[in-house]
């Protein structure tokens, strides 16, 4: 076998069980397809950097149950026996599907009442995979301050991963979203995926963040090199490649989008250019802050003549209405 061949399969094989069960499974052909939209000098390289990513950032369906079972093992039974943990999310079921999946486990370990304790007082638990801009938990939990948290709370924020920019975010709104509620708060998440993604800290960033060479627009602080900055990377020159390829097809699928939303940026949905820079991903879903050459496209419901079947995504995106 070919070093393609074999990281085409090696590839297909990290993600095998994304989305299992609603879409084909991902297999070498299908990574093929897609990174054969790429320019055929840099395909294998892109996929040798993509391989040692994936490695570090999908969380499998497996890997999602070590997660939930060490986050139950961070606290004694007697704690999660006190615990209500919330199901408020407002767009999305990641918060339901991760909420169900922690309880069976608790239920393994604690016994069967874990969950159905409906007492005013103990511990809330908001629980996620992952937090990226931190916006979607200040949504939620405002919702909930005002119209069901009690006058005083402990709360807990968990997630898979968390984005430091995103948590960053939390704590500077807090005193919005307690709605002047007693809320004492912190958050919880997995050492392995606390993600580095602040301005002050972009060298050290653990997203795909430019260099100057392949974005440098007024109001933007591009990334300067530093080999060996971020866990997630094999090499400086792996992740240039990544950011400058995936920036670039970005660029060319926002041209395909009609009357696309302003926050629809090339390395993903962001308030700020050039886009988020996730490369994090589940098995539930591709997020929208993750590159838009991850996710973008529906070309097997769409022809090639409709924006959405002008490309071909490695995560096909399940959305919500």
């Amino acid at each position: 076998m070919t070093e393609r061949s074999d990281l085409l399969a090696s590839v297909a094989s990290t993600i095998r069980d994304y989305r299992a069960g609603e879409i084909p499974e991902p297999n070498p052909d299908h990574v093929e397809r897609w990174i054969s939209q790429f320019d055929g000098a840099v395909q294998v390289p892109m996929l040798r950097e993509l391989d040692f990513v994936l490695h570090r950032t999908y969380v499998s369906r497996s890997r999602a149950q070590e997660l939930l079972s060490t986050i139950a093992e961070y606290f004694p039974c007697d704690f999660w026996r006190d615990a209500h943990i919330l199901n408020i999310q407002q767009n999305g079921y990641s918060q339901a599907e991760m909420r169900e999946l922690l309880l069976t486990i608790l239920r393994e370990q604690c016994g069967p009442g874990i969950g159905y304790q409906d007492s005013p007082g103990g511990k809330f638990i908001y629980l996620d995979d992952a937090i990226f801009t931190g916006n979607r938990v200040i949504e939620d939990l405002t919702r909930w301050t005002q119209r069901e948290a009690p006058a005083k709370a402990t709360l807990r924020i968990m997630a898979f991963a968390i984005y430091r920019g995103g948590r960053y975010w939390i704590d500077q709104n807090a005193a919005s979203w307690k709605s002047g509620k007693e809320i004492d708060y912190n958050c919880l998440r997995v050492k392995r995926f606390d993600f580095e993604n602040r301005r002050y800290y972009r060298d050290q960033s653990d997203v795909l963040w430019p260099t100057a060479e392949v974005y440098s627009p007024e109001g933007f602080e591009p990334r300067t090199p530093v080999a060996g900055s971020s866990r997630i990377f094999a090499s400086e020159e792996g992740r240039q490649l990544l950011e400058r390829e995936f920036f670039n097809a970005g660029r060319q699928i926002q041209g395909f989008a009609q009357n696309p939303s302003p926050r629809l940026k090339p390395l993903g949905f962001y308030r700020f250019n050039p886009g988020f820079g996730a490369l994090f991903v589940t098995y539930r879903n591709c997020p929208n802050n993750c590159p838009l050459a991850f996710w973008y496209g529906e070309p097997g419901r769409y022809p090639p003549s409709h924006p959405l079947g002008r490309w071909y995504p490695l995560f096909s995106r399940k959305t919500y209405s």
